[in-house]
């Protein structure tokens, strides 16, 4: 501000008392502030004792890693492929041999294949309990089951379908449908009834079909 008569003079010494009051507050609301800071950190150490600050560990947080999406459509489109590729309808008949113990062989095979799986010359290498389920949740399952041991190479499982003794009237509902299944899939090449120690007539034991690209062969 330049000064031209005494009236500026006097403005002039006016705003410099003003900023020098204004200054004067701003440190005294900061002294105030650090007493403040002071007495509330001298109360907490006297409630729970001295302390020290934590050494920073030098970890580096992550974030979470994403969700992956459930392929939901996907698993109701194969439960769909699922129901539809196994019908209850079908005429099994003429391809079960139907001697004291039931088994199936798929076309082209030797009959020697039946008398080495009901043997027990192959190991069962994985097995499913159909036990408790319903008609549909065991036909879902099963097709599932033996499309994965297909795909991971596995060539002889055990389906646990139960003696039928506790369905209502005794009616053994899975024993008679469990064969009619199996025989519908592609990877099944043969089945038998289990021999009395791996389950007897409430199991058989499948031979599935070697997959593509695998060379894992039944022991």
């Amino acid at each position: 501000m330049k000064v031209h008569s005494l009236v500026d003079l006097k403005q002039l010494r006016l705003v410099m008392r003003e900023r020098a009051a204004a200054a004067l507050a701003r440190e005294q609301a900061e002294r105030e502030r650090q007493e403040h800071e002071a007495r509330e950190r001298r109360l907490f150490e006297l409630a729970v004792g001295p302390v020290r600050p934590l050494r920073d560990p030098g970890r580096v947080a992550s974030p979470p890693p994403d969700v992956q999406p459930q392929p939901l459509q996907r698993q109701r489109d194969e439960a769909a492929v699922m129901r539809e590729a196994l019908s209850d309808e079908f005429d099994v008949e003429t391809l079960l041999h139907t001697d004291d113990r039931l088994s199936f062989l798929r076309p082209g095979l030797g009959p020697d294949v039946l008398v080495r799986l009901r043997a027990g010359r192959w190991s069962i290498q994985r097995q499913i309990d159909l036990h408790g389920l319903r008609t549909d949740e065991a036909r879902e399952a099963l097709g599932r089951f033996l499309r994965e041991c297909h795909q991971q190479g596995l060539r002889c499982v055990r389906v646990v379908h139960g003696k039928g003794l506790g369905s209502p009237g005794r009616t053994p509902v899975l024993k008679d449908r469990v064969p009619r299944w199996l025989v519908q899939k592609s990877e099944v090449l043969a089945f038998a009834q289990a021999r009395p120690a791996e389950g007897g007539a409430g199991a058989l034991v499948v031979l599935l079909r070697q997959a593509q690209g695998v060379s894992r062969e039944p022991a």
